[in-house]
């Protein structure tokens, strides 16, 4: 089998470059003939179709990427494979994906999410995001490494540090697990609340928003934002430095931070909905509060993005769910469970270490890319 895999390569630190380079290396490291190019690379796309005559060409993003990674393979006569996530609502190419013999998804509700806007269930299959589990490990807090990352966010050694990490803050849940942190302050043991996040303009005023937030709930001075832009090398170490992990999503179509956590051993809260169904073992490996609220809406505006001239507005036949929000006062519930009981986290931690390296190791996920490949298109 030889494999083109085309996502954001070489690979930034987001999440898509991430589950696209993690693929390209499981497949090598299973002996299968891969090459890796940008997805939005015409001229270098064909070169690889050319001379390397991949059987197939599988392309990471969401659906608004189809013209990149459906269309421009098929122009070559290249079959494709678009291993998508989705941002709430698929909006177009309808036709095209139908068509499509095999199309993978990254959780379960990813894929509902595609069967609800009219795509074809029957060749979707679900394939997690891999993990570098030998990168990231469970790392004693006397580790240089780890211990320095604690000092620099200004932690110290006394403080349980809760850690959230996302392009924003928000959208991982933060205002909620604040919320539960200012419920719990005056009982809780000594803490810090550090939320990492991507610096980007559309993050600026959600992090001032987020931190005002946290000065009226009285607990601004235990809570650090910290936007640096940091690479994937850094980033076992900045898991590995908290106690536990806390992020109660509004969207999330797999979770890779919260698998990450798990696979540093630390114990994780979310919430129960959308892909931590997947991931995430409620009351093992995890804490998975209870949905309060379900935003839904009856419109959107999508644009070329998408495939749509400029304000294209769509209007649903019934509301859709845009995003949920967790259940506050189960988060301060589990999350002081947590804080009081260090045998706790370190079993939640155990149980979380073992499920990633059996589930979502790079390698195993690699393993299921060619089984999937081999049952849907006789392709070995």
């Amino acid at each position: 089998m030889k494999v083109l895999v085309m996502y954001d390569y070489p690979p930034s630190p987001g999440g898509l470059a991430t589950q696209g380079d993690l693929l390209y290396k499981g497949l090598l490291s299973i002996g299968v003939e891969a090459h890796a190019v940008h997805f939005e690379s015409a001229q270098e796309k064909e070169w690889y179709y050319r001379w390397f005559a991949p059987d197939i060409a599988v392309g990471v993003g969401y659906w608004g990427h189809t013209p990149n990674l459906v269309l421009h393979p098929q122009r070559y006569g290249i079959q494709t494979v678009p291993w998508l996530v989705a941002d709430g609502f698929i909006g177009n190419y309808h036709e095209t994906l139908n068509a499509l013999p095999l199309i993978l998804v990254t959780s379960d509700w990813v894929k509902q999410t595609y069967i609800r806007d009219g795509i074809d269930g029957e060749n979707i299959e679900v394939l997690p995001v891999g993990c570098d589990t030998d990168s990231f490990i469970p790392r004693d807090p006397s580790d240089p490494k780890v211990f320095q990352v604690r000092e620099a966010l200004g932690v110290s050694p006394d403080d349980l540090m809760i850690l959230t990490v996302g392009g924003d803050a928000s959208s991982k849940g933060a205002q909620e697990v604040m919320q539960a942190l200012a419920i719990n302050d005056r009982e809780a043991p000594p803490w810090r609340y550090i939320c990492k996040v991507w610096p980007q303009p559309r993050t600026i005023q959600q992090n001032l928003q987020d931190l005002q937030l946290a000065t009226q709930l009285g607990i601004g001075t235990k809570v650090t934002y910290t936007t640096n832009v940091v690479s994937r090398n850094f980033m076992p170490y900045l898991l590995a430095s908290c106690d536990i992990y806390a992020a109660p999503s509004r969207l999330e179509g797999f979770g890779m931070p919260q698998v990450e956590a798990g696979a540093c051993g630390k114990p994780v809260i979310g919430i129960k909905a959308m892909a931590m169904l997947d991931t995430l073992v409620h009351g093992e490996t995890a804490f998975l509060a209870g949905v309060a609220q379900e935003i839904r809406i009856g419109e959107v505006t999508l644009g070329e993005e998408s495939g749509y001239e400029p304000g294209h507005r769509v209007v649903f036949d019934t509301f859709r769910t845009a995003d949920y929000r967790a259940s506050v006062h189960d988060i301060a519930n589990y999350m002081m469970d947590l804080m009081r009981d260090p045998d706790l986290r370190l079993r939640m931690g155990q149980a979380g270490r073992r499920r990633v390296v059996e589930n979502y190791d790079y390698r195993v996920v690699a393993r299921r890319f060619v089984e999937l490949v081999s049952s849907h298109l006789g392709i070995s």
